[in-house]
């Protein structure tokens, strides 16, 4: 690409991040009347009822900046995890605390950053964009941490290590007795950040978070996001959790008014609102036995989950590959997500749906199959 001005060669040679198709998108593709989405891990439920009233209410302050700084939500989240409010720092969705963490923390040509393979991209995508040296290690063939690895690939100059619990794109999630003992063994230069995004779907979080027990890491952050169980991806709002020095560099660092007003009045009410938080979690749960069951019924090898989606293979001496039934699928107007983004050209995604959507992606696979 030959350009007047300067454009950073490392950034042209980055692989963008692959996004989830839409629904627009494959409606004019395909000339469709509707589509279904199960793609993206968004929430079946929605948007809860409590939450669109009160973007209604305040839809007509949208021309105001928010408080700097966000004082209400972060009061708010500390309420809801009994944390000190110091701990919390709010963001445009988690992908800007990721991104802020690697601004803040390390220093290009110094540092260094490592994380599983395959794993969620932004980790890779904005080290690179940082300056930063990236260090990814294989996961295991069960999807599961090579924790020994891990720790092979840090060194002094490691600032941070991430991991995902659970993991995207396999839904795997350790017991936080493996992740307590991993973050033991890291020195207390390196920061281990946690994303803990699809938490809300464990069956048991108590037995998978490393959340309740932060106190005893002085370098641990935990990210969480509104994205998922909360139903406001569109808003983008996620937060850190991180100890109180580096969430005083953060904010020091902080954009200003990066998470709008109205999305900061969304995350209060999301958070008060336990009955819709509860019917996303159990309608997920379901959902995920049951598409686990009617995949295993065709064939399929399904990977455990504790997320809100389901990773699969097809059966085995299948006349049409992951590739092909994706586009099958698409073209009859169901969305999922093909993994070869992630080198897993023969694994297939798809996020649980209603009980409708489920029901129709089993239908239209089975087609597709036969």
């Amino acid at each position: 690409m030959n350009t007047p001005y300067p454009i950073r060669p490392d950034v042209l040679a980055m692989e963008p991040y692959s996004p989830g198709l839409s629904i627009d998108e494959i409606r004019a593709r395909f000339g469709l009347d509707s589509v279904i989405k199960m793609a993206s891990n968004e929430n079946p439920a929605g948007v809860s009822p409590v939450v669109r009233k009160v973007l209604c209410e305040h839809a007509a302050y949208a021309f105001r900046y928010a408080q700097s700084g966000n004082p209400e939500l972060v009061a708010a989240l500390g309420r809801h995890h009994g944390m000190d409010k110091g701990h919390f720092i709010p963001g445009n969705g988690s992908d800007e605390i990721i991104d802020l963490l690697l601004r803040v923390c390390p220093t290009p040509g110094r540092h260094n950053v490592v994380a599983s393979r395959p794993s969620f991209s932004m980790y890779r995508i904005q080290s690179r964009l940082c300056g930063l040296e990236f260090r990814d290690v294989p996961l295991r063939a069960d999807f599961s941490f090579d924790w020994q690895g891990l720790a092979d690939a840090v060194d002094a100059n490691t600032a941070l290590l991430f991991i995902t619990t659970p993991d995207n794109p396999s839904g795997y999630c350790p017991p936080v007795a493996e992740t307590a003992a991993f973050a033991r063994s890291l020195p207390d230069s390196c920061l281990l950040v946690v994303d803990e995004a699809y938490m809300d779907f464990c069956r048991r979080p108590e037995e998978r978070s490393l959340l309740p027990r932060f106190d005893e890491f002085p370098n641990l952050v935990v990210l969480r996001t509104f994205s998922k169980a909360y139903g406001l991806a569109g808003l983008r709002l996620g937060y850190g959790i991180m100890p109180l020095p580096l969430a005083e560099a953060m904010r020091r660092a902080h954009m200003p008014f990066s998470v709008n007003i109205l999305a900061e009045k969304a995350g209060i009410a999301a958070l008060a609102d336990s009955v819709f938080h509860e019917y996303t979690v159990r309608t997920v749960d379901q959902g995920r036995r049951w598409l686990a069951e009617e995949l295993a019924a065709l064939g399929c090898r399904v990977h455990p989950s504790q997320a809100n989606f389901l990773m699969f293979e097809l059966p085995p001496g299948c006349a049409v590959n992951a590739r092909g039934v994706f586009e099958k699928l698409l073209s009859r107007g169901l969305i999922i997500r093909p993994l070869a983004s992630y080198s897993l050209p023969e694994h297939l995604r798809v996020s649980v749906g209603t009980k409708e959507e489920n029901r129709r992606f089993i239908e239209l696979l089975r087609e597709a199959l036969a």
